[in-house]
């Protein structure tokens, strides 16, 4: 069923800065149909749910869609279901991962099964469902791709502690071994994020001659449940609210940033690499 609405994908949209990219694009006047991908759809039902009570009116539609980042069988269900229900994709909005460096630090995984995952959820299956995805991308007027990255994982500003922030992941510690665990380690996290920036940078020049638009966006440090340390906490380190980085995301889609296409992107600059 064709739509005049642009059509919008974004996966991991129940929670964190998903659910705020979603709400921010439901509560403007454009409308949109706006599917949350999640591997759990009861837990998508619950954020529409939970939208729709905040913002009783919207010229947007929502709807879920059972995406598995690790899972190719989950994905090309996914896209064929698009496919079969829209015939193209306006935007994919790649925000869906995780961080697992915890896991590891307690325990409750090997470094292999951590790092591996890391990988797995944010870069891999990222790649896979993108691949996928391009065929219906390529069928929209306006094609936009986005890669949810983060702030840590600029290299060029891993050699700094200019800042608090800074100073907090990027300070080394005391000499000797085994080394005392950082209660934040972002270790894997940060290299795949860091992955995910050349994986955004092929896409941009793979797809440059499609009128493909491609952006890495660099939310900022948000309040989210993302690395366990609690949003209280994350707060008094300086974090800033989700609906923030929601709000940067429906920007991007409603073309502030489009002068700044193939580049790693902060609301007010761009990152270094």
């Amino acid at each position: 069923m064709a739509s005049d609405k642009k059509i919008i994908l974004i996966t991991g949209g129940n929670t964190g800065l998903g659910y705020e990219a979603v709400k921010a694009l439901y509560q403007t006047d454009i409308p949109y149909e706006i599917i949350i991908g999640c591997r759990t759809v009861s837990k998508g039902e619950t954020a529409i749910e939970a939208l729709k009570k905040e913002t009783p009116q919207s010229p947007s539609s929502l709807s879920t869609l059972p995406v598995d980042l690790n899972s190719d069988e989950s994905l090309e269900k996914a896209v064929e279901t698009l496919t079969a229900k829209y015939g193209r994709l306006d935007v994919l909005i790649n925000n869906g991962g995780g961080s697992f460096d915890t896991e590891i630090a307690e325990g409750r995984m090997s470094l292999r099964e951590g790092f591996n995952a890391t990988w797995d959820t944010n870069v891999t299956g990222t790649h896979v469902l993108t691949t996928l995805s391009v065929p219906l991308l390529l069928k929209s007027s306006d094609p936009r791709l986005m890669f949810i990255t983060s702030g840590t994982s600029s290299m060029t500003e891993s050699e700094s502690v200019a800042n608090a922030n800074l100073l907090r992941i990027n300070a080394s510690p005391a000499a000797g071994w085994p080394k005392e665990a950082f209660k934040l380690a972002l270790t894997g996290y940060r290299s795949a994020k860091t992955g995910l920036n050349m994986l955004m940078r092929e896409w941009a020049r793979i797809l440059k001659n499609d009128g493909v638009k491609v952006w890495a966006i660099s939310p900022g440090f948000l309040a989210t449940g993302l690395t366990g340390a609690g949003a209280d906490r994350l707060r008094q380190m300086g974090a800033l609210e989700p609906y923030i980085g929601g709000q940067f995301i429906r920007d991007v889609v409603q073309g502030t940033r489009d002068h700044d296409s193939g580049k790693i992107i902060r609301r007010n600059m761009i990152q270094p690499y």
